[in-house]
């Protein structure tokens, strides 16, 4: 159980994931650009939305991260948690720069299906120690399955 918030554990749960996706973007600085100049599969949302989303997204996975970090579970439950969790912005990460900057379209589908099961792991330690955490990656799970759906869409029709 959560007893009062801790503000700066808070803060570093919440930086963590905007940190990682601010350098993400900031590496393929001009991805909209290659979005808009590739061909695109029908339901395409237009470019405005993914940073929008992707900021919704991961202010929910540093509320869940401090959630899971604030419980009264054993340590080594946490570390489970924290390196699932790892894995899982690792991949985020990386997505980008091989989608956009490499214009990897296959290799970044897989590292995208890669990030959907480490996702998968992340609801699964996540609900163990506090549900709500782990019900708060789900729609993290849903946009990395439509971003899997897009994404293999671009490569199929660009290849």
């Amino acid at each position: 159980m959560i007893g009062r918030l801790d503000l700066k554990k808070l803060i570093i749960s919440l930086i963590l994931p905007l940190a990682v996706g601010g350098l993400s973007a900031l590496i393929t600085g001009g991805s909209m650009d290659i979005y808009g100049a590739v061909a695109q599969p029908p339901l395409s949302p237009p470019g405005w939305v993914f940073p929008v989303v992707w900021s919704v997204l991961y202010v929910l996975m540093g509320v869940s991260l401090y959630l899971v970090w604030e419980s009264d579970a054993p340590t080594e439950q946490k570390t489970v948690c924290f390196v699932v969790f790892g894995i899982s912005l690792l991949l985020n990460f990386l997505w980008s720069p091989i989608f956009f900057a490499a214009r990897g379209f296959l290799a970044a589908f897989v590292v995208l299906v890669l990030l959907w099961l480490s996702i998968i792991g992340v609801i699964i330690t996540f609900y163990r120690i506090r549900p709500v955490a782990g019900l708060l990656q789900l729609p993290y799970l849903l946009w990395v399955t439509f971003a899997g759906y897009l994404n293999l869409g671009v490569y199929l029709l660009n290849k």
